[in-house]
Protein backbone atom coordinates (compact mmCIF):
# COMPACT_ATOMS: atom_id res chain seq x y z
CA UNK A 1 0.00 0.00 0.00
CA UNK A 2 1.36 3.47 -0.59
CA UNK A 3 2.07 4.97 2.63
CA UNK A 4 1.22 9.03 2.70
CA UNK A 5 2.90 10.83 4.06
CA UNK A 6 6.20 9.29 3.64
CA UNK A 7 8.97 8.39 0.75
CA UNK A 8 7.66 5.65 -1.20
CA UNK A 9 9.52 3.88 -4.03
CA UNK A 10 7.22 3.19 -6.81
CA UNK A 11 7.38 1.60 -10.24
CA UNK A 12 6.47 3.67 -13.39
CA UNK A 13 3.62 1.67 -14.74
CA UNK A 14 2.11 3.85 -17.94
CA UNK A 15 2.92 7.55 -19.15
CA UNK A 16 -0.53 9.85 -19.81
CA UNK A 17 -1.25 13.54 -20.63
CA UNK A 18 -0.98 14.49 -17.11
CA UNK A 19 2.06 12.53 -15.92
CA UNK A 20 3.28 9.30 -14.68
CA UNK A 21 1.61 6.83 -13.13
CA UNK A 22 2.94 4.78 -10.52
CA UNK A 23 2.16 1.73 -8.60
CA UNK A 24 3.13 -0.71 -5.90
CA UNK A 25 3.35 -4.66 -5.62
CA UNK A 26 -0.41 -4.58 -4.55
CA UNK A 27 -1.81 -2.55 -7.55
CA UNK A 28 -2.04 0.70 -5.72
CA UNK A 29 -1.13 3.49 -8.15
CA UNK A 30 -0.56 7.31 -7.50
CA UNK A 31 0.16 9.97 -10.18
CA UNK A 32 2.98 12.07 -10.53
CA UNK A 33 2.71 15.32 -12.35
CA UNK A 34 4.70 16.11 -15.33
CA UNK A 35 5.86 19.24 -13.47
CA UNK A 36 7.23 16.44 -11.46
CA UNK A 37 8.27 13.89 -13.77
CA UNK A 38 12.28 12.96 -14.85
CA UNK A 39 13.50 14.04 -18.15
CA UNK A 40 14.33 10.09 -18.69
CA UNK A 41 12.73 7.31 -17.55
CA UNK A 42 11.98 4.03 -18.40
CA UNK A 43 8.53 2.06 -17.43
CA UNK A 44 9.21 -0.34 -15.32
CA UNK A 45 11.94 1.42 -13.49
CA UNK A 46 11.75 2.18 -9.89
CA UNK A 47 11.62 5.85 -8.90
CA UNK A 48 11.68 7.17 -5.32
CA UNK A 49 8.81 10.06 -4.18
CA UNK A 50 7.01 11.61 -1.85
CA UNK A 51 3.00 11.06 -1.21
CA UNK A 52 0.34 13.50 0.06
CA UNK A 53 -2.87 14.51 -0.45
CA UNK A 54 -3.64 16.91 -2.66
CA UNK A 55 -6.26 20.07 -2.43
CA UNK A 56 -9.53 17.44 -3.39
CA UNK A 57 -7.56 15.08 -0.84
CA UNK A 58 -6.55 12.64 -3.40
CA UNK A 59 -3.20 10.91 -3.32
CA UNK A 60 -0.25 13.12 -5.07
CA UNK A 61 3.21 12.05 -5.79
CA UNK A 62 6.55 14.60 -5.93
CA UNK A 63 10.09 14.64 -6.11
CA UNK A 64 10.35 17.51 -4.40
CA UNK A 65 12.14 16.87 -0.93
CA UNK A 66 9.62 17.59 2.13
CA UNK A 67 11.25 19.05 5.34
CA UNK A 68 9.03 16.96 7.16
CA UNK A 69 7.46 13.31 6.88
CA UNK A 70 4.20 12.04 9.23
CA UNK A 71 4.98 11.56 12.71
CA UNK A 72 8.18 13.49 12.94
CA UNK A 73 8.68 16.93 14.54
CA UNK A 74 10.74 20.17 12.32
CA UNK A 75 11.18 23.50 12.61
CA UNK A 76 9.66 25.70 10.32
CA UNK A 77 8.90 29.09 9.34
CA UNK A 78 4.92 30.45 9.05
CA UNK A 79 4.42 31.74 5.41
CA UNK A 80 0.90 32.97 6.22
CA UNK A 81 -1.96 33.06 8.65
CA UNK A 82 -5.31 33.41 8.23
CA UNK A 83 -8.98 32.65 9.26
CA UNK A 84 -8.37 29.14 8.98
CA UNK A 85 -4.91 28.73 10.96
CA UNK A 86 -1.53 28.84 10.17
CA UNK A 87 0.61 28.02 7.17
CA UNK A 88 4.00 26.31 7.26
CA UNK A 89 6.70 26.38 4.42
CA UNK A 90 7.56 22.67 4.36
CA UNK A 91 9.23 22.48 1.15
CA UNK A 92 6.23 21.44 -1.30
CA UNK A 93 3.85 23.73 -3.54
CA UNK A 94 1.47 23.24 -1.04
CA UNK A 95 1.36 24.66 2.42
CA UNK A 96 0.96 22.77 5.73
CA UNK A 97 -1.77 24.22 7.79
CA UNK A 98 -1.29 23.98 11.46
CA UNK A 99 -5.71 24.92 12.63
CA UNK A 100 -6.27 27.22 15.10
CA UNK A 101 -7.20 24.37 17.75
CA UNK A 102 -3.32 22.76 17.45
CA UNK A 103 -1.88 25.93 18.05
CA UNK A 104 0.28 25.84 21.77
CA UNK A 105 -0.23 29.99 21.15
CA UNK A 106 -1.35 32.11 18.12
CA UNK A 107 1.05 31.57 15.28
CA UNK A 108 2.31 34.38 13.96
CA UNK A 109 3.78 34.96 9.95
CA UNK A 110 7.35 34.77 9.47
CA UNK A 111 8.21 33.43 12.82
CA UNK A 112 9.78 29.38 13.47
CA UNK A 113 8.12 27.07 15.63
CA UNK A 114 8.53 23.54 16.27
CA UNK A 115 5.64 20.98 15.05
CA UNK A 116 4.57 18.14 14.82
CA UNK A 117 2.94 16.22 11.28
CA UNK A 118 -0.33 14.00 11.86
CA UNK A 119 -2.99 12.46 9.86
CA UNK A 120 -6.35 13.83 10.24
CA UNK A 121 -8.58 10.63 10.23
CA UNK A 122 -11.57 12.39 9.49
CA UNK A 123 -10.43 14.11 6.66
CA UNK A 124 -7.38 11.45 5.56
CA UNK A 125 -5.51 15.02 5.28
CA UNK A 126 -1.76 16.07 6.48
CA UNK A 127 -2.15 18.27 8.94
CA UNK A 128 0.23 19.54 11.78
CA UNK A 129 0.04 20.35 15.33
CA UNK A 130 2.07 22.95 17.73
CA UNK A 131 1.39 21.06 20.63
CA UNK A 132 3.97 18.87 20.74
CA UNK A 133 3.46 17.64 24.80
CA UNK A 134 0.33 16.04 23.16
CA UNK A 135 2.34 13.70 20.32
CA UNK A 136 5.42 12.61 23.24
CA UNK A 137 5.22 9.72 25.36
CA UNK A 138 7.62 8.67 27.95
CA UNK A 139 4.80 5.71 29.04
CA UNK A 140 6.39 3.30 26.69
CA UNK A 141 9.75 3.51 25.95
CA UNK A 142 11.27 2.66 22.71
CA UNK A 143 15.29 3.01 24.31
CA UNK A 144 17.30 1.90 26.58
CA UNK A 145 19.95 3.58 29.03
CA UNK A 146 23.54 3.60 26.38
CA UNK A 147 21.46 3.62 22.91
CA UNK A 148 22.40 6.69 20.83
CA UNK A 149 19.27 8.66 19.71
CA UNK A 150 18.38 11.56 17.76
CA UNK A 151 17.41 14.63 19.16
CA UNK A 152 15.62 17.89 18.55
CA UNK A 153 16.13 20.72 21.12
CA UNK A 154 12.68 21.75 22.03
CA UNK A 155 12.22 24.33 24.90
CA UNK A 156 15.32 25.94 27.39
CA UNK A 157 14.23 25.52 30.84
CA UNK A 158 15.93 25.81 34.41
CA UNK A 159 16.73 23.05 34.52
CA UNK A 160 19.10 22.83 30.47
CA UNK A 161 17.33 21.82 27.86
CA UNK A 162 13.77 19.97 26.80
CA UNK A 163 14.58 17.38 23.62
CA UNK A 164 12.36 15.18 21.77
CA UNK A 165 13.98 11.86 21.53
CA UNK A 166 13.88 10.03 18.45
CA UNK A 167 10.40 11.70 17.75
CA UNK A 168 8.38 10.12 20.33
CA UNK A 169 9.91 10.56 23.73
CA UNK A 170 11.11 13.45 26.15
CA UNK A 171 14.06 13.91 27.41
CA UNK A 172 16.41 16.20 29.38
CA UNK A 173 20.49 17.58 29.12
CA UNK A 174 20.95 19.13 31.98
CA UNK A 175 23.09 22.71 31.61
CA UNK A 176 26.15 21.56 33.28
CA UNK A 177 26.40 18.65 30.45
CA UNK A 178 26.20 20.94 27.91
CA UNK A 179 29.36 22.64 26.44
CA UNK A 180 28.03 23.78 23.43
CA UNK A 181 25.78 26.96 21.94
CA UNK A 182 21.76 25.51 21.87
CA UNK A 183 18.82 26.84 19.58
CA UNK A 184 15.32 25.61 19.33
CA UNK A 185 14.93 23.26 16.79
CA UNK A 186 18.58 22.15 16.41
CA UNK A 187 18.97 18.30 15.17
CA UNK A 188 21.02 16.72 17.36
CA UNK A 189 22.78 13.49 18.30
CA UNK A 190 22.87 12.48 21.71
CA UNK A 191 22.80 8.99 24.40
CA UNK A 192 20.66 8.13 26.56
CA UNK A 193 22.28 8.31 29.75
CA UNK A 194 19.73 7.42 32.35
CA UNK A 195 16.30 5.85 32.87
CA UNK A 196 14.63 6.96 36.01
CA UNK A 197 12.05 5.28 37.55
CA UNK A 198 9.42 7.79 36.63
CA UNK A 199 10.48 7.07 33.12
CA UNK A 200 11.83 10.83 32.67
CA UNK A 201 15.00 10.34 30.45
CA UNK A 202 18.28 11.75 31.15
CA UNK A 203 20.22 12.51 27.65
CA UNK A 204 23.65 13.27 27.23
CA UNK A 205 25.11 14.85 23.95
CA UNK A 206 29.08 13.52 24.63
CA UNK A 207 29.89 9.86 23.80
CA UNK A 208 33.40 9.61 25.17
CA UNK A 209 32.04 11.58 28.59
CA UNK A 210 28.83 9.24 28.76
CA UNK A 211 30.81 6.10 28.41
CA UNK A 212 33.56 7.34 30.71
CA UNK A 213 30.78 8.62 33.18
CA UNK A 214 28.88 5.48 33.25
CA UNK A 215 32.63 3.54 33.45
CA UNK A 216 32.01 0.99 36.55
CA UNK A 217 34.64 2.92 38.25
CA UNK A 218 33.33 6.07 38.08
CA UNK A 219 30.14 4.82 39.50
CA UNK A 220 31.75 3.06 42.34
CA UNK A 221 33.10 6.46 43.34
CA UNK A 222 29.61 8.15 42.90
CA UNK A 223 28.04 5.56 44.85
CA UNK A 224 30.70 6.10 48.06
CA UNK A 225 29.95 9.94 47.95
CA UNK A 226 26.34 8.64 48.12
CA UNK A 227 27.46 7.08 51.18
CA UNK A 228 29.30 9.03 52.98
CA UNK A 229 27.23 12.30 52.61
CA UNK A 230 28.44 13.39 49.60
CA UNK A 231 32.14 13.51 50.40
CA UNK A 232 35.32 10.88 50.71
CA UNK A 233 38.86 11.99 52.31
CA UNK A 234 40.83 10.76 49.51
CA UNK A 235 42.71 12.85 46.71
CA UNK A 236 45.42 12.49 43.41
CA UNK A 237 47.79 12.52 46.38
CA UNK A 238 46.27 9.40 48.36
CA UNK A 239 48.08 5.98 48.77
CA UNK A 240 47.24 3.43 46.60
CA UNK A 241 46.15 1.31 50.13
CA UNK A 242 43.60 3.69 51.26
CA UNK A 243 42.23 4.08 47.83
CA UNK A 244 41.83 0.27 47.64
CA UNK A 245 40.85 -0.33 51.18
CA UNK A 246 37.46 2.43 50.28
CA UNK A 247 36.90 1.89 46.43
CA UNK A 248 38.82 -1.82 45.56
CA UNK A 249 40.62 0.17 42.25
CA UNK A 250 43.66 1.38 41.40
CA UNK A 251 45.16 4.71 42.09
CA UNK A 252 45.76 5.16 38.30
CA UNK A 253 41.70 4.11 37.75
CA UNK A 254 40.40 6.14 40.42
CA UNK A 255 42.53 9.63 39.19
CA UNK A 256 41.46 8.55 35.98
CA UNK A 257 37.41 8.14 37.33
CA UNK A 258 37.94 11.51 39.45
CA UNK A 259 39.43 13.50 36.37
CA UNK A 260 36.19 12.12 34.59
CA UNK A 261 33.27 13.61 37.20
CA UNK A 262 35.63 16.81 37.22
CA UNK A 263 35.74 17.46 34.07
CA UNK A 264 31.69 16.92 34.08
CA UNK A 265 31.24 19.04 36.84
CA UNK A 266 29.97 16.14 39.48
CA UNK A 267 32.52 16.66 41.77
CA UNK A 268 34.77 19.79 43.52
CA UNK A 269 38.45 18.49 44.51
CA UNK A 270 39.31 19.99 47.78
CA UNK A 271 42.20 20.03 49.66
CA UNK A 272 41.18 16.83 51.84
CA UNK A 273 39.03 15.09 49.50
CA UNK A 274 36.47 14.76 46.65
CA UNK A 275 32.75 16.30 47.09
CA UNK A 276 29.93 15.67 45.10
CA UNK A 277 27.87 18.70 43.46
Amino acid sequence: MIAIGEYNVLKIVRHTSVGLFLGDNDGDEVLLPNKYCPQDYQLGEDIRVFVYPDNQGLKIATNLIPKILLNEFCLLKVSAVNDIGAFMDWGLDKELLVPFKEQRQKLQEGRWYIIYLYMDEKTGRLVASNKLEKYLQNEELTVEEGQEVNLMVMQKTDMGFSVIVNHKHKGLIFQNEVFRSLNIGDKLVGYVKKIREDNKLDISLQTTSFKEYNDKNTQLILTALDENSGFIALTDKSLPEDIYDLLGISKKAFKKSIGTLYKLKKIILEQEGIRKV
